[in-house]
């Protein structure tokens, strides 16, 4: 009998096989995006990295969409309207198709949102529709999918009832956690809809190829409601997670677009191809996560020395270069509705202080010269991220710590973060939405992305009585409370607020840098592409 992995290899093998002899693109025009990392997936209630998220955005469109700028526009939805107190939102659903010709109906969300909540799903962004009546109760397993505070009355409409008010909804919607799924598809191919062979989607794509490793391919969805201002026919994404590798392909023309650019090189992009560089100040913060839940880093007194030692000016200045700001919070600045203000508490101390003030610290958790402190340190294999393990690596020796650099794909990294199989772990985080709570979400106990597991009650209590404020500069205040209160306990270790990093060739067209770096190919077009590109 062949044993069970072999089976699967071989399945695998064949199903790449099938997919590399998929039919020939068709004549028209076709853009070339370099992505980031391998997807692990493309069900949008599986996926978590930006690089499956670009793609699942060009096949998927939930009840609001991008319009070119990353701004909030009807999409599935024509219209809708909500009740005084903003608890019930009635969305009108335009009369559109899934990409086999079945109608987009109201009951698709219906089943779409219960299987995300579903804790069988494991969705990792489940927690992003807590924000509905009943979510948490089903994601905890107390409630039933059924009680979910959703219904379709008839296939255009669908009443969605909240937990508490949230102005932020249309945005939301946006994401893929939200996105409707094609239940006559998933219910009959079950995990396997997702598969080049079964995806239905209703977005300006379809997916029609997928060489693992290699590249996917979509080609332009002819059913889509407005397919005829879509000026791409074929587009070609590929993983890209060496951005110093990814630069060569871009140069010579096999890729039209990069994300991301290599930091390393960005004195040589600003100096011979400024033209193509898109960087304008994201909503998103990288960090450290801590794991919270290993000894000695369950002790306060060894977290807030790695945050002293960690230099975040000499990460931005010296290393990275691409003009961002050194983070010493959790909430990038300019967030809507948000006083800021909140931040680590030597952000105005010296950094030679810092380090002796780490060292005693150190000191008194019995760590010194005789007795360092070995942690592993967890990152992904792109030269840029390489470039800040070995920068950190230097700090905390400097404190007492030996840092061991562990380097795998990011998927890997994503796996082991979510199984909390890590010491500190290089993170990241782009919002979903463009509002505080989405960042200070993240160290919600037992959050789906609180890989450190920390939790305070009263941190959580700060956040929900936050939800609950209609007011929004009140809202705002106990939002930057619930920040200073988990900036205090060192959770993680900020490092910068970040900038878009986006090469695009002169050609394409229709690119507009956002904070989001949302560029949905639905709205690009190519003109005045050279010979041989």
């Amino acid at each position: 009998m062949t044993p069970p992995g072999l089976r699967a290899l071989a399945g695998f093998v064949l199903l790449a096989l099938a997919m590399a002899c998929s039919p020939a693109p068709p004549p028209g025009v076709t853009l070339n995006r370099g992505n980031g990392g391998e997807p692990r997936s493309l069900d949008p209630q599986l996926i978590g990295a930006s690089a499956e998220a670009n793609i699942a955005g060009d096949l998927m469109m939930g009840l609001t969409t991008e319009d070119a700028a990353a701004r909030p526009i009807p999409g599935a939805a024509t219209d809708w309207q909500v009740s005084p107190d903003g608890l019930t939102w009635t969305f009108h659903l335009r009369n559109h198709l899934w990409s086999d010709g079945r109608p987009v109906t109201a009951a698709d969300f219906v089943f779409a949102w219960r299987r995300l909540l579903d804790p069988k799903t494991a969705a990792p962004y489940a927690y992003n529709l807590w924000v509905l009546k009943n979510a948490r109760a089903i994601s905890a397993g107390t409630l039933p999918p059924a009680a979910l505070g959703v219904r379709a009355p008839d296939d255009r409409t669908l009443v969605v009832t909240l937990a508490h008010p949230a102005p932020y909804l249309p945005e939301l919607l946006e994401h893929h956690s939200a996105y409707p799924l094609p239940r006559h598809v998933v219910e009959r191919y079950g995990a396997a809809w997702s598969s080049p062979a079964h995806y239905v989607g209703n977005g300006a794509f379809v997916l029609k190829q997928w060489v693992p490793n290699d590249h996917i391919t979509l080609f332009k969805n002819k059913l889509f409601y407005d397919a005829k201002d879509v000026r791409i026919d074929v587009v070609n994404y590929y993983p890209t997670a060496n951005s110093a590798a990814a630069l060569g392909r871009f140069r010579a023309g096999e890729l039209d677009t990069q994300t991301p650019l290599p930091a390393a090189e960005i004195g040589w992009l600003r100096a011979h191809l400024a033209q193509t560089l898109r960087m304008v100040p994201y909503l998103g913060v990288a960090y450290v996560s801590i794991n919270l839940e290993r000894p000695p880093l369950s002790d306060l007194r060894v977290r807030e020395a790695l945050n002293l030692a960690f230099d975040r000016k000499a990460i931005v200045a010296k290393v990275l270069r691409l003009g961002e700001a050194p983070a010493y919070g959790m909430v990038p600045p300019g967030v809507a509705n948000y006083p800021g203000g909140a931040a680590l508490a030597f952000v105005s101390q010296p950094y030679a202080a810092r380090l002796s003030q780490a060292r005693a610290l150190m000191a008194a958790a019995g760590y010194g010269p005789d007795r360092p402190l070995r942690l592993d340190y967890l990152t992904t294999t792109d030269p840029d991220n390489l470039r800040v393990a070995a920068a950190v690596q230097a700090m905390m020796r400097a404190i007492g710590v030996d840092l061991t650099i562990s380097q795998a794909d990011v998927q890997t990294v994503i796996q082991r973060m979510n199984a909390h199989d890590f010491d500190l772990a290089a993170n990241s985080w782009i919002a979903d939405f463009d509002d505080a709570a989405n960042f200070l979400d993240l160290l919600r106990c037992h959050g789906g992305k609180n890989y450190g597991n920390y939790c305070d009650p009263a941190y959580d209590a700060l956040l929900d009585r936050a939800q609950h404020t209609a007011d929004a500069a009140a809202r705002g205040a106990l939002l930057a409370q619930a920040e200073q209160t988990a900036l205090a306990a060192y959770p993680w270790i900020p490092m910068r607020f970040m900038v878009t990093r986006d090469l695009v060739a002169p050609y394409v067209k229709g690119w507009i840098a956002n904070r989001r770096d949302v560029n949905r190919t639905r709205w690009l077009w190519i003109a005045g592409k050279p010979a041989g590109h």
